[in-house]
């Protein structure tokens, strides 16, 4: 903090947060925070008074360091207020339930959990996620049908690049390049379906029939909970095609419940695995519930792909380490996790209700929609606004994507314009001022 008032960084008069926010933000004690303000009161950086809480000195003048010989401008562009989708709040993890964990696992823990073992995961971990997909995610499973991997990612590099599902795959229009350059690598061709208010149009995957020359899809990845990044469940009668046209084809669906707990105006979703636990592959991770930085995901698979994926696993190299495994079992077993998505669910509508009132009063012509559940919204933009729209929010220090960095290169829809909005990243203190500036970074309304 010294330093940020010393380059000018935080400008003379400027409030700081109280002792109780960033202590929160930052994940230690608030007596912490407010031991280090004293310091820099008495230093004289800061000044604190009764009443108008405490803020930098107006005194202090930011001097350049010598080391460089001058203070670099920011540059424009430079990240100021984060609103990327798919990042939960980091300062909301909760240490110290993780840490009582990870001490009461490895304590209890058999002297085998720290030997070789068995590819699957650990069998406290899916005996774990059994329990608690079966009860808040109504998956069907046993824990010899789960195997625990290191997130989404690594789930597909099992299921495609171990050569356990063949390509090609079919896909919503809309997803992750990541993803998408993930089965590129694996030599999988994607083929986009099409998207409307009910979800992926599963009757386009009639469209791609198998050929001498050209196999049709004989798998399809879904977002059935809350499509990625557009918004809205699967319609129920477009679930039951799923299945119904996998079962038919001999094929799978891979559910990609990247974010399913998080539902704000009714129960979450039920996992479309439940339908069909034979034709229809599982996959979640805590990345977005806990912390992407807790590698740790899983797949709920039929029987018949068990073996085959474990053996596309290996001997060793790609498992995940075995004490964020026991942690993990004992955070769920403890109910610990489920006490944490409560709180992190009620964070989140709070955050997203405060984007829509934000939204209404500044920039009413502006749509949101895909608010049922997750952590970002989509803002629909006048036809030829978004690459400009993006480019203003750089400038003014805002981090966000437009929606055509998701759009599949081959689908055959048309774009709307758009902003994918993550409403989870910033801490409480910087969420407002970050709303202020991506409304003046908004394209006006056409009647202005």
């Amino acid at each position: 903090m010294r330093e940020a008032v010393r380059s000018g960084r935080l400008t003379p008069g400027t409030r700081l947060p109280p002792y109780r926010s960033l202590a929160g933000d930052l994940g230690v004690a608030r007596n912490t925070v407010a031991d280090a303000y004293a310091e820099l009161v008495a230093e004289g950086w800061l000044t604190a008074r009764q009443g108008s809480g405490t803020r930098v000195a107006e005194r202090v003048v930011a001097k350049p360091r010598r080391a460089s010989g001058r203070v670099p401008d920011r540059k424009v562009g430079a990240v100021v207020h984060d609103l990327r989708q798919g990042q939960p709040d980091a300062t909301s993890f909760p240490r110290a339930a993780w840490a009582a964990s990870v001490r009461r696992a490895v304590t209890a823990a058999p002297h085998d959990a720290f030997a070789p073992g068995d590819p699957r995961g650990r069998d406290e971990l899916r005996r774990a996620l059994a329990e608690y997909l079966a009860r808040a995610r109504g998956v069907s499973a046993s824990p010899d049908q789960i195997v625990v991997c290191a997130g989404f990612a690594h789930g597909l590099r099992l299921l495609f690049g171990g050569g356990v599902l063949p390509g090609p795959l079919a896909v919503e229009p809309y997803g992750l390049a990541f993803h998408r350059g993930i089965l590129t690598d694996a030599g999988v061709r994607t083929i986009p379906l099409g998207l409307d208010e009910w979800g992926a149009q599963i009757g386009d995957l009639a469209s791609h029939p198998g050929t001498a020359s050209r196999r049709g899809a004989r798998a399809v990845l879904l977002t059935p909970a809350h499509q990625f990044p557009t918004g809205g469940p699967l319609h129920p009668t477009r679930r039951a095609a799923a299945v119904d046209w996998a079962r038919g084809r001999g094929g799978v669906v891979l559910e990609d419940d990247y974010d399913g707990e998080f539902r704000y105006d009714r129960e979450p979703v039920g996992a479309l695995q439940g339908l069909d636990p034979d034709h229809v592959v599982y996959l979640g991770s805590v990345s977005k519930s806990l912390s992407p930085a807790i590698r740790l995901g899983w797949m709920v698979l039929p029987p018949h792909l068990v073996d085959a994926t474990l053996a596309a696993k290996g001997i060793r190299e790609a498992w995940t380490g075995v004490t964020d495994q026991l942690a993990l079992a004992e955070f769920i077993a403890s109910g610990h996790y489920d006490k944490h998505i409560r709180r992190m669910r009620q964070r989140y509508r709070a955050r997203r209700n405060l984007l829509v009132g934000t939204l209404a009063e500044r920039a009413p012509h502006i749509t949101v929609t895909g608010l049922a559940a997750g952590l970002h919204a989509v803002l629909r933009l006048p036809p030829g606004t978004e690459d400009s729209t993006v480019r203003a929010a750089t400038r003014t220090g805002v981090a966000l994507d437009g929606l055509a960095l998701f759009r599949h290169p081959d689908s055959p829809q048309p774009h709307r314009d758009g902003l994918v909005v993550g409403y989870a990243t910033p801490p409480d203190h910087r969420y407002r001022p970050a709303l202020d500036a991506l409304c003046r970074a908004l394209p006006p309304s056409p009647d202005v």
